[in-house]
């Protein structure tokens, strides 16, 4: 079974929020976004998920603070 490459989850919004090392853009830290060109699919569906997590968890904090 051919399996489907992993999307990288960059949107183009490449800017670092140096107080959480991670791009504002796609949620990923700077080490998972340096390792993405070299990481297997596991791998990439791994970082994709803790990104998607990391924005749940700040557009829940930022809507709690509202």
């Amino acid at each position: 079974m051919t399996r489907t490459a992993i999307p990288s989850p960059c949107i183009s919004v490449c800017v670092l929020d140096p107080v959480r090392d991670m791009c504002v853009g796609c949620y990923r830290n700077r080490a998972e976004i340096g390792e993405w060109s070299r990481a297997d699919d596991d791998r990439r569906e791994e970082i994709s998920l803790a990104a998607d997590a990391r924005r749940i968890e700040l557009t829940r904090a930022q809507e709690t603070a509202r």
